[in-house]
């Protein structure tokens, strides 16, 4: 059984900067969380959910284009810890983020149905 918390949600205003963390619980000894890929996805109401960034296994990265540039995702092996560290935030930002966990998703890719264990989720709002 994997399970996933968030924190470090919060209003901050455009331009700033805020860093999410996620805590990863991983029963089975024979998959420790370090053998999980594990991403960011975001959801407005209304929208459809949005991939934001996934870290492999390995240690390779991939962002949406609407994030490039802006976030950066990290992991913590030792602490079985993620993280997503956010700068330059715009309005456009504003979502419920996620953290999901897969043992083998598509490579290049952020596809909501690779990842089959999920956060609760904590609230990003950026005022103008």
């Amino acid at each position: 059984q994997v399970q996933l918390v968030e924190s470090g949600g919060g209003s901050v205003q455009a331009g700033g900067s805020l860093k999410l963390s996620c805590a990863a619980s991983c029963a089975d000894p024979r998959y420790p969380c370090s053998a999980y890929s594990m991403a960011w996805f975001r959801q407005s109401p209304g929208k459809e959910r949005e991939g934001v960034a996934v870290i492999y296994y390995d240690g390779r990265t991939h962002y949406g284009a609407s994030v490039q540039g802006r976030f950066t995702i990290s992991r913590d092996n030792g602490k079985s810890m993620y993280y997503l560290e956010m700068n330059s935030l715009k309005p456009e930002d504003t979502a419920m983020y996620y953290c999901a966990a897969a043992r083998s998703p598509g490579w290049g890719r952020l596809w909501a149905s690779d990842f089959h264990h999920w956060g609760q989720g904590t609230q990003v709002s950026v005022s103008s």
